[in-house]
């Protein structure tokens, strides 16, 4: 006789199975108890991991999807996908194909080598191949992928690095940028054309401000800067013509225009665009001169035929235009244009302007809203756009009347692509979830289309978020958050987080720096407040910080605190620490002689210790004027002193953590090293993290790693007994 055991998996039966005559008793009893120890294993693989508290090494290592394009016929989707290699301490991108009809279609990895990144897709016209930015070749270079061969080839090998590129709509024709000296007439050139050095030592001659800029050194004579090229029928580059050129008069020279397009430090492809012909190139242009360190002013350029020229297209807006979108039939052209030249944080307006009449139309002007983003309907009768809008940034459809409709609900929306039928694929990202790709059909039932991090998410606990308002400063309504650990028990201590900006939002929407989600899973209660000067309330209520840092956001921060302990029990306003960073870790410092009594603790990240010293050392010197009544400090001191947490250091007593980065030229180290050296003067209980490799913000995974164990062992011990 031969006994086997087997066992049904779902549900765990005992299955014995006999083969021979009978049945020893004494074999069975063996068979049972190695049944028995056999289904405990099994219950073991079998039953879901439980779920644990998130750390931040889950922070650091979740993959981030970014970059979506669409084939032409909507039916494919493409997408980057950075994943984190801890023991390299970077990340690599690799890119991904996914069929967006098929309901039972999973992600395929495409075009990517080992070690090497892969960004930035996009379709061919024929939606037949992939191009896409990878540095295989040692050096960013334009690639393209062949879908039906699924192989790979090299289109550029220029001795600069590739910025980005906009492939025209017939596919015939491309625009590539890179950082290229003024003197080269094409791309590939390998003079950087730096102007400032000019002994024989290693000093840098400069002789007007923007000597460095967010968390570079400038070089002068050296620019982003557009080319447009020809693609023939075999798939390679020809021409290469520089678009940096402006038209006077048609019977006089042309002059080069001096500036960086995509501007720096963030423009990227979307602003840049190809008209409906295939033939001329909208761009966002900055300038770049003496004035470059006190003007938002970015302009629409429109390049010649022959792309030896350009024209300046809203030359009489001395504010902000940008992200300019041609209409796929041609007729139009939308960009969205701040009013108030000097002001980084307007109302972005949606703008159209009528090709063959040339008038312009402010179609958003009465939706009191900033728009974000831009895409065309492929009929050209509509747009649809982001902004943001109380705790949420949302996709809306603008019709060309200026009717405006909200798509999607809560959620962070940050790119959306529109298809033929009137659905629209976009990507959306929340406090309990990075970004993934969703499907919005034309009648509006929404389906996830990725799910790029499932395993993880669902081996960790779930938090609870819950939105809050009360009467705020001057009476008006303000919003908050709460995020805690779902199913927490009792009082919870809190860690009271203030957004930077000051003109931002700490709404529903992931963040791989300042996360309310991995905090929470700390034990804590995670408050924010969006204050007077908070976006997606209308721009009066963004406008009404100016002059007044230290005056309504403090109020709101006091009496939302108070909001969040009455809306929550489990909210512990009298055990909390406060943290914020940029104008968040400016509150810091300005709670500190303000506030000193509420916290326990406080952590400030990059903030504003000395106002006077901040306006003279900043770079992006028409924020601080701005924010200070439009005028240099040595013209109204009195405005920077108002409000300067410097003035007030004999009240502070609140311990403090410290943290800066020594490439950050927003609000240079030495702002972090004054505060640190007033609390150890005080011998106030302090610490100081510095980063002598980040600037404004921690990207690199194990600083990252490190900025949160530093932070929750600052929180724990003085908030956890």
């Amino acid at each position: 006789m031969q006994l086997s055991l087997g066992f049904n998996g779902s549900a765990r039966v005992i299955i014995l199975r006999r083969t021979g005559g009978y049945i020893n008793l004494s074999i069975m009893k063996k068979a049972l108890k190695l049944s028995v120890a056999a289904l405990a294993l099994s219950a073991a693989l079998s039953t879901p991991v439980a779920a644990r508290p998130m750390t931040e090494t889950d922070l650091v290592t979740m993959k981030r999807l970014a970059a979506p394009a669409l084939s032409p016929d909507g039916k494919l989707a493409v997408y980057q996908l950075r994943e984190t290699d801890m023991a390299a301490n970077k990340g690599r991108t690799d890119l991904f194909l996914l069929n967006v009809e098929d309901t039972s279609a999973a992600p395929i990895k495409i075009a990517s080598k080992p070690d090497k990144n892969e960004h930035d897709p996009a379709f061919s016209a024929d939606g037949k191949s992939v191009y896409y930015v990878s540095d295989e070749s040692g050096s960013d270079q334009l690639w393209r992928y062949d879908l039906a061969s699924k192989t790979a080839s090299q289109v550029t090998s220029f001795k600069t690095d590739i910025g980005g590129f906009k492939l025209s709509p017939n596919g015939k024709r491309i625009a590539l940028w890179g950082d290229i000296g003024r003197e080269c007439a094409g791309f590939d050139c390998e003079q950087d054309g730096d102007t400032s050095k000019s002994g024989p030592g290693t000093g840098r001659v400069y002789d007007h401000l923007f000597v460095r800029h967010w968390d570079q050194w400038e070089t002068p004579g050296n620019y982003s800067r557009i080319f447009a090229f020809g693609i023939d029928d075999k798939g390679k580059l020809y021409g290469g013509h520089p678009l940096d050129a402006q038209e006077i008069k048609p019977t006089e020279r042309k002059i080069q225009l001096v500036g960086d397009s995509p501007s720096k430090p963030f423009g990227g492809a979307e602003e840049v665009s190809w008209d409906a012909n295939n033939e001329h190139i909208y761009f966002a242009l900055r300038r770049a001169d003496k004035g470059e360190p006190l003007s938002t002013n970015l302009d629409i350029y429109r390049s010649h035929q022959n792309y030896d020229s350009a024209t300046n297209l809203t030359a009489s807006n001395e504010g902000t235009d940008t992200i300019p979108a041609a209409s796929p039939d041609g007729k139009y052209l939308a960009w969205a244009a701040m009013a108030r030249a000097g002001y980084e944080a307007d109302r972005q307006v949606l703008m159209l302007r009528d090709l063959k009449t040339g008038k312009d139309t402010k179609l958003t002007e009465k939706w009191d809203r900033s728009v974000a983003t831009i895409n065309w309907a492929s009929d050209s009768k509509s747009l649809f756009v982001t902004a943001g809008e109380v705790l949420d940034n949302a996709a809306f459809k603008v019709d060309l009347s200026g009717k405006v409709s909200r798509l999607t609900g809560s959620g962070h929306v940050s790119a959306v692509m529109p298809r033929a039928d009137g659905s629209i694929v976009y990507a959306m990202d929340g406090v309990r979830a990075p970004s993934d790709l969703y499907l919005r059909d034309a009648k509006g039932k929404v389906r996830q289309l990725t799910n790029v991090n499932a395993d993880m998410m669902k081996a960790l606990d779930p938090v609870a978020v819950q939105r809050f308002s009360f009467a705020g400063a001057n009476g008006d309504t303000v919003w908050g958050q709460i995020t805690k650990p779902a199913g927490a028990a009792g009082k919870l201590p809190v860690a009271f987080v203030v957004h930077g900006g000051p003109q931002g939002s700490f709404g529903d929407s992931w963040s791989f720096r300042w996360n309310p989600r991995v905090m929470a899973a700390q034990g804590y209660a995670v408050v924010s407040v969006d204050f007077h000067g908070s976006t997606g309330y209308g721009q009066a209520f963004t406008d009404s910080i100016n002059k007044d840092w230290g005056g309504k956001p403090l109020v709101d921060l006091k009496l939302g605190l108070a909001a969040a302990a009455a809306q929550d029990a489990q909210v512990d306003d009298n055990n909390a620490c406060a943290l914020g960073a940029s104008y968040g870790g400016y509150m810091m410092n300005w709670i500190a002689g303000q506030w000193p009594d509420k916290f326990k603790c406080l952590v400030q990240h990059d903030g504003v210790f000395d106002a006077r010293a901040m306006a003279y050392e900043t770079e992006e010197l028409w924020f601080d004027e701005w924010e200070h009544g439009g005028k240099p400090y040595y013209e109204a001191p009195e405005e920077y002193e108002k409000w300067n947490p410097v003035n007030h250091v004999a009240n502070w007593k609140t311990p403090m953590l410290v943290i800066t980065g020594e490439k950050d030229f927003r609000i240079p180290y030495t702002q972090g090293l004054a505060a640190f050296t007033a609390l150890q003067r005080r011998g106030i209980a302090s610490q100081l993290l510095v980063f002598p490799d980040e600037n404004h913000w921690v990207l690199k995974p194990k600083n990252s790693v490190q900025w949160h164990q530093s932070v929750f062992a600052w929180l724990a011990k003085y908030l956890k007994k």
